[in-house]
């Protein structure tokens, strides 16, 4: 006789656990998510329309949970934006929203929706988790009430929050976090009268979870790695790929490198506005990762991670970043020194002349040193080290150190700094170094054609990023992306 459902169910959950609880990895899913938009309006739409256009979004992403649930995923995480798009107003977003509980009042919305008021998204996402025994990560909105009683209460009579969901695998919402660094063109929400460090615990190590702008900032990010000393961070977006420094994948990686975390990042893709770019990282590179702004489809990444990266042999240890940089004195000093723009901030470059060469570059407390060995220089391509020591203001605020080795966009040196993808040359040997003033630096090696190089190069404890590989593929930069948090 075949057992029922429920206890099929409950057999499946338990047997994951047991696999998850004797195994120190486990398997972790992001999808990209070509998002279904709804039409632009300056009127809301009725909330029957609103769940329609979502659930045509959710439709898509079910066929993703299943298909990352049959390769023995444990978790999936998809996109910031991917169950409603974006294009909305204050008064236009309402229709999409729900009133998301504190996960504290234990609530499985697939087995119990009348718990409370009608909840359609938050119910198939938890049955999505469910059905499939498998932890789903998804971005929504949030709507709460408020009134007069409360001074920042909105005109409006709500507040209304960009929100990430964690279901379990028996669909229980287990974590909800609301987004605390607002993106400048997301007027439909309100911030978060304070940060949340939101973190859970699975049987495959903590998590913690934060959405898109709020990596570059301390709170949450910072936090949840650094004090709450989470295992693996989530991370739904809508990333605008922004070369040579803050392309999706590359800084991710970095990130994910420099924290010393695992980190799942799902991104929308929608190439007119540069939106692509999701991946898998652990601490020693990408183990899978996607960007293609040549097609509009989306893309299921499924790969192996460390449950616990800290514990792992290949963990990195501790770096002293300025180490090296402060104990050498300046490479060849020169007077061929000029100013460029990178993203709207005003760098101080110098050019690599020479096929070998130490060089230094520097602009007020920081300099970048660089020590390098071309393989055949390409007579049409230009490169050059820059430095970069001051507030970026464009955004958001927020206090960069940046050491960068990068080809510029063609020999005309006022075109350095401006995006570029592809390159020719490449080098024998690097090797990078900075004065920096934070501990938090992220090594970015960028490859032609927007490819990472995971295992190709390394940091070394004095805070050198070098090349391990002779000779590289063609570069297009490398880069130790600073971020001082306390000068902001």
């Amino acid at each position: 006789m075949l057992p029922s459902r429920p206890l099929l169910h409950a057999a499946v959950f338990a047997l994951t656990v047991l696999q998850a609880l004797a195994s120190d990895t486990f398997i972790a899913a992001v999808y990209e998510h070509a998002v279904i938009l709804p039409d632009y309006t300056d009127k809301p739409v009725s909330p029957d329309d609103a769940l329609a256009l979502m659930n045509k979004n959710m439709d898509v992403l079910e066929e993703a949970i299943k298909e990352a649930a049959q390769q023995g995923a444990h978790i999936i995480v998809t996109p910031e934006d991917g169950i409603y798009g974006w294009r909305f107003t204050r008064e236009t977003i309402y229709p999409y929203l729900e009133d998301i509980p504190d996960p504290a009042v234990n609530w499985i919305p697939c087995t119990d929706r009348t718990r409370f008021a009608p909840a359609p998204v938050q119910e198939r996402l938890s049955c999505m988790a469910r059905n499939n025994s498998i932890y789903v990560v998804a971005n929504i909105g949030d709507k709460k009430p408020c009134n007069s009683s409360d001074p920042s209460c909105p005109s409006d009579g709500r507040y209304q929050y960009n929100t990430n969901v964690v279901f379990d695998s028996e669909g229980k919402l287990v974590a909800r976090y609301h987004k605390y660094n607002l993106f400048m063109v997301e007027s439909q929400f309100n911030y978060p009268k304070e940060p949340e460090a939101i973190t859970f615990d699975t049987p495959f190590g903590k998590f913690g979870i934060f959405t898109c702008f709020d990596i570059l900032f301390w709170e949450p990010a910072v936090v949840l790695v650094s004090e709450l000393q989470v295992d693996t961070v989530l991370f739904p977006t809508a990333w605008m790929n922004v070369l040579p420094f803050l392309t999706a994948v590359e800084f991710h990686s970095a990130w994910a490198m420099g924290m010393g975390v695992n980190f799942l990042a799902a991104n929308t893709h929608y190439t007119s506005i540069s939106m692509t770019g999701s991946g898998i990282y652990a601490p020693d590179g990408a183990r899978a990762y996607y960007y293609n702004m040549k097609t509009e489809d989306g893309r299921l990444l499924v790969a192996e991670l460390d449950a616990h990266p800290r514990l792992s042999p290949a963990f990195l240890p501790a770096v002293n970043w300025s180490s090296y940089a402060l104990s050498v004195e300046r490479f060849s000093p020169n007077d061929h020194d000029f100013k460029g723009l990178i993203f709207h901030d005003l760098f101080t470059f110098t050019e690599l002349t020479k096929p070998e060469q130490n060089l230094t570059v520097c602009q007020k407390d920081l300099c970048c040193h660089l020590s390098y060995k071309m393989a055949g220089k390409q007579e049409n391509e230009v490169y050059v080290l820059g430095a970069f020591d001051g507030l970026h203001v464009v955004e958001g605020q927020y206090y960069l150190q940046i050491c960068t080795l990068l080809k510029c966009k063609s020999t005309d040196l006022d075109t350095c700094g401006q995006p570029v993808e592809t390159a020719q040359t490449k080098f024998e040997m690097f090797s990078l170094s900075g004065t920096f003033g934070t501990n938090y630096v992220f090594p970015e090696v960028l490859y032609s054609g927007v490819q990472l190089a995971p295992g190709e190069f390394e940091v070394l404890k004095d805070g050198r990023l070098v090349s391990k590989t002779r000779p590289t593929k063609p570069v297009v930069t490398v880069t130790l992306f600073g971020r001082w948090y306390e000068k902001d």
